[in-house]
């Protein structure tokens, strides 16, 4: 029997001889039980819930009387037991997380609206300084100029200017990049 196995698997497998040894198969361990092919698999009893806590006892009839007596309430009552809880318990107050630059999705769903004409609304704040073009004969003035409102040395600044359009300065306030584009107009004519 297990020759005639041994032959069915050389003849089968070629890879599986080359490979690795024929005896490594798994007919030949001796814990090998086949399967039998005429049974059924086994259908397991799943949870409706998974509870990793296991069953919990059930509540008592104070706190049953407690809820119903929550849920008889106003709404506006309702409102007020959070609160009332927490400074009663002492639990510190819960800071709300800025989603601020954060791509939400569809998560949002209809506030996402808002949001967005509220952002379109809002006067910008920082600005980035950006030198489109100059005279090919003010490059050592622009140069100096650059150096004078960035800590830039000469050869960064050089290298700098040489790679125009580029922007020569990022997030600055109004005033700042207003002072900026009037020093450089002062030396060159920008575009």
């Amino acid at each position: 029997m297990k020759i005639g196995a041994l032959y069915r698997i050389a003849r089968s497998c070629p890879t599986l001889c080359r490979n690795t040894n024929f005896l490594q198969h798994r007919c030949f361990q001796p814990d090998f039980v086949p399967r039998d092919p005429k049974a059924k698999p086994k259908k397991y009893k799943y949870p409706a819930i998974y509870d990793p806590y296991g069953p919990r006892p059930p509540p008592s009839d104070k706190i049953v009387q407690l809820a119903e007596k929550i849920a008889s309430l106003p709404p506006e009552e309702r409102m007020q037991i959070g609160p009332a809880l927490r400074d009663k318990v002492m639990h510190p107050i819960l800071q709300s997380i800025s989603v601020e630059g954060m791509d939400l999705g569809s998560q949002v769903g209809a506030r996402a609206g808002s949001s967005k004409a509220e952002e379109k609304k809002a006067e910008k704040t920082t600005f980035d300084v950006k030198l489109e073009k100059f005279d090919a004969g003010a490059k050592l003035k622009v140069i100096k100029e650059i150096r004078s409102f960035t800590d830039l040395g000469l050869k960064e600044a050089k290298d700098l200017v040489e790679k125009v359009p580029v922007i020569l300065k990022q997030q600055v306030t109004k005033d700042e990049a207003n002072n900026i584009i009037e020093k450089i107009k002062a030396v060159v004519e920008l575009q």
